[in-house]
């Protein structure tokens, strides 16, 4: 984000990380092996984590519209009332 929107003043933007308790039951971990794929079919991703991260923050600040449709909806409100209350995050 540092990089993307250079004059936010929000700076330096991991600074708005907000680490919450995870859940219980869930992974603490998400690790993926493309070797099958790869020797099988010789598939291979076009983006990296950090190219793919980019592209969709990215869209997310060029389509605010999008963004603005999605925030009003009522089931989306909902949807963060019922997942983030009771762990203490805003429900934006």
């Amino acid at each position: 984000m540092d990089t993307i929107l250079t004059e936010s003043p929000y700076k330096p933007h991991k600074q708005l990380i907000k680490f919450v308790e995870d859940r219980p039951g869930h992974d603490r971990r998400y690790a993926m092996d493309i070797t099958k794929i790869i020797t099988k079919i010789g598939w291979r991703p076009h983006e990296n984590l950090d190219s793919g991260l980019e592209k969709t923050v990215r869209w997310y600040l060029d389509h605010p519209e999008w963004v603005e449709k999605i925030i009003q909806k009522s089931d989306y409100h909902n949807w963060i009332q019922s997942n983030y209350a009771q762990r203490g995050a805003s429900s934006q």
